[in-house]
C-alpha cells in the first residue's frame, strides 16, 4: 500500500509497482501528478491497482466487481461532509483560526487532509483522481455536501438505475477490501446499518460562494498536463503558510484562483508529465514561487 503524503509518495509509488502484483494507492498526488506513469508501471508489470480513498474505492468496488463496468455511467457524484464549516455562514469564514481548520467533525486526520477538507480543496483532488482512474470526464462528476459522510459515492447508471455506496466513517473496510478484494471469503466485524443516518441524509449541493476553491475546476485541461502539479505544489505551499500562520484560511483558495491564472503557468496545460523529473521540478519552481508572493 502506498500511503506517504505529499508528492513525496509518486517516486516510491512507481518504484514498489514492479516488485508487488497488487498496489492499493491511498496517496492522492501520485494519481493527480503522475497517473500516466503509473498506469504504464501497471501494464507494463501486470500489476493490480485500487484504490484507498473511501470515495473511489466505493466507485471501483461498484463498478469494478460483478462486471459493472460494463454499464454506461451517466452521472458520478462524489459526497463531501463538508468539513468543520459546514454549518459557517461566508461571513464567519473570515475570522477562522488553525484549530478551528483542524477539527474535522467526522474524520481524524492529519493536519494538510483537514485544512484541505475544510477549503474542500481535497474534494477537488478526488475529482481529479475520480477522472484519472475511471477514464470520465470531468462534467460528469459532481460534488454533494454530505455532513454524516455515510454515503461516500453515487452512481446514476444511463439505464435509469441509481446506487448509494454506504459504509461506516472508518478507512478499515476501503483498506480490508482492498487488501482482500480477490478473496471470496473475506470478513470484517463491522457495524450494523445505521438507520437514523438513512433516514436523515441531508444531501445538498455545493455552495460555490461558500467553497469557492471548486473553481479550480473550471481551470483544469481535459487531459493530463503538468498543470495538475501546479495546482498541488500551490496549494500544499498555501496550506503550509496557513499553519505557519503567514496567511489567513480564506486567503487559501484567493491566492490559490489567482495563482493558476497567472499566464506563465498556461503552458503546462498543454504538456504531459513523461517523468518524475518534470514534476518534482515543476513542484519546486511553484513551491518557490508562492513563496516570493507572501513575502
Amino acid at each position: 500500500m502506498s500511503a506517504i503524503s505529499g508528492l513525496e509518495g509518486l517516486s516510491p509509488t512507481i518504484n514498489i509497482i514492479k516488485h508487488t502484483k497488487k498496489i492499493a494507492i491511498a496517496n492522492k498526488e501520485s494519481i493527480i501528478c503522475g497517473w500516466d506513469l503509473i498506469k504504464k508501471e501497471i501494464k507494463k508489470h501486470k500489476t493490480v491497482f485500487c484504490p484507498v480513498d473511501s470515495e473511489h474505492f466505493s466507485l471501483w468496488y461498484e463498478l469494478f466487481s460483478k462486471k459493472k463496468k460494463e454499464m454506461s455511467i451517466e452521472k458520478i457524484f462524489l459526497t463531501a461532509s463538508g468539513g468543520p464549516f459546514v454549518n459557517y455562514s461566508i461571513k464567519q469564514l473570515k475570522n477562522v483560526n488553525i484549530e478551528d481548520a483542524l477539527n474535522h467533525p467526522n474524520w481524524k486526520m492529519g493536519k494538510k487532509i483537514s485544512v484541505d477538507s475544510a477549503t474542500m480543496m481535497n474534494k477537488v483532488f478526488e475529482i481529479i483522481e475520480a477522472k484519472n482512474i475511471f477514464n470520465i470526464p470531468y462534467d460528469k462528476i459532481s460534488i454533494l455536501i454530505h455532513p454524516k459522510s455515510y454515503i461516500h459515492a453515487i452512481i446514476k447508471y444511463n439505464d435509469g438505475m441509481i446506487k448509494l455506496i454506504c459504509h461506516d466513517t472508518t478507512m478499515k473496510i476501503p483498506i480490508h477490501n482492498t487488501l482482500y478484494e480477490e478473496n471470496a471469503n473475506r470478513t470484517m466485524k463491522s457495524a450494523k446499518l445505521n438507520l437514523n443516518k438513512l433516514n436523515y441524509l441531508n444531501i445538498s449541493n455545493i455552495k460555490v460562494k461558500k467553497y469557492p476553491i471548486i473553481k479550480v475546476l473550471n481551470n483544469l485541461p481535459k487531459n493530463n498536463s503538468l498543470f495538475e502539479t501546479v495546482v498541488v505544489s500551490a496549494n500544499d505551499q498555501l496550506v503550509k503558510l496557513f499553519l505557519n500562520k503567514k496567511i489567513r484560511f480564506n486567503d487559501i483558495s484567493r491566492i490559490l484562483l489567482d495563482f493558476i491564472k497567472n499566464k506563465d503557468f498556461n503552458k503546462y496545460k498543454k504538456i504531459k508529465p513523461s517523468n518524475i523529473n518534470q514534476i518534482t521540478k515543476l513542484n519546486e519552481y511553484v513551491r518557490l514561487k508562492i513563496m516570493s508572493l507572501s513575502i
